[in-house]
């Protein structure tokens, strides 16, 4: 803990000073006697003068105390939020996150988690969705309604388009809303995203030059869930990293499943269930999210359970979209004085001696 103000923690020792004064006036009092006729009224002024009268004192004392180390302005160090901080949350939705070998699908699991994370992220986190499959789509631009973005979780099947699982291109996609973000000269939470996924070209326009990555931590985080790997799409996973790390957003991926995940189609692609059904292992692809992760300066982590996902998802909200800062705290010193002198008062009045 630091002091904003340390010059004004001397006014400890002016306490300090005044506080031995007054026990020293106290001992000398004690030292003369008193002539007093009556014993009894005498015995019940002693007994009230017992070790209790010195706790309004000292509660009091105290109070002070932690008045005036409030007045130094202290500080700690926090995780603080960072001016514009965003993340954009992207979920594969293709046909493997059908498979149930996370409850009650992979899918569902992911949701789940989602809620609960927007539930936990501050107010003032711009929060953005891509879903994927075979092409990516902004389901949700950057912003801080994350009542918004929450609909657009609880209706994510509207979004779901089977076909293949595009990583790069969604990638792409996530790297373009954070361009915008950056690039927003206000920072009023509104939208900040088009409503079409976008092309090479639009991403070459509002990329027109790698930028240049400091040792601070970058508002934009992409936190980016899938189940698969790479089976369509213009670009490759780290051609998609790689714009990432040019913007330096750091890319945090979950891959989600198990080895033993599978997947039931009905013939000729149709629905499930028939004879002829065909049962397809979706094993997730750790090792394709890993080097993205790598390769952006993010980190990877396997979920196998519904449990474990919203463990991930729970570990890195607490961290995106943060920096290590200093916070006062002098309200927190002033609310414990004031709740110290209220209490040595309320106590003065029933420990101080009365005379019958």
């Amino acid at each position: 803990m630091t002091f904003k103000s340390p010059w004004l923690l001397l006014g400890l020792v002016v306490l300090a000073v005044a506080i031995g004064l007054w026990i020293l006036a106290d001992r000398r009092r004690a030292r003369y006697t008193v002539r007093y006729t009556n014993l009894e009224v005498l015995a019940t002024v002693v007994s009230g003068r017992s070790w209790l009268r010195y706790i309004p004192s000292g509660l009091v004392a105290l109070g002070l105390a932690v008045l005036l180390v409030g007045l130094a302005r202290p500080e700690v160090k926090r995780a603080l939020l960072t001016e514009r901080a965003t993340v954009i949350l992207v979920v594969d939705t293709s046909r493997s996150m059908q498979a149930k070998d996370v409850e009650p699908t992979r899918l569902g699991a992911a949701q789940e988690a989602l809620r609960k994370f927007l539930d936990k992220a501050p107010d003032d986190l711009r929060v953005g969705l891509v879903v994927f499959a075979g092409e990516a789509q902004v389901a949700t631009p950057p912003t801080k309604d994350h009542e918004l973005a929450e609909t657009a979780i609880t209706d994510i099947d509207q979004f779901l388009v089977y076909g293949g699982t595009a990583i790069g291109d969604a990638l792409q996609t996530a790297v373009l809303l954070g361009r915008q973000v950056t690039d927003l000269a206000s920072s009023d939470g509104g939208v900040a995203a088009p409503s079409s996924s976008p092309t090479k070209r639009t991403l070459a326009q509002a990329q027109p030059q790698p930028a240049t990555c400091s040792d601070e931590q970058s508002p934009v985080s992409i936190l980016f869930l899938s189940d698969g790997a790479q089976t369509r799409g213009l670009l490759q996973p780290l051609e998609g990293a790689r714009l990432a790390k040019e913007a330096c957003f750091p890319v945090y991926t979950i891959a989600l499943g198990t080895p033993k995940g599978v997947i039931e189609r009905g013939p000729f692609g149709g629905f499930p269930g028939s004879s002829s059904s065909q049962v397809i292992p979706v094993p997730p692809d750790p090792e394709t999210l890993r080097a993205i992760a790598r390769t952006t300066g993010g980190e990877f982590s396997e979920a196998r359970t519904a449990d474990s996902l919203e463990a991930a998802y729970k570990n890195l909200g607490s961290r995106l979209g943060r920096e290590t800062g200093r916070s006062e705290i002098t309200w927190l010193f002033v609310a414990i004085a004031a709740a110290l002198l209220l209490l040595g008062t309320a106590v003065g009045a029933f420990v101080s001696p009365r005379l019958p």
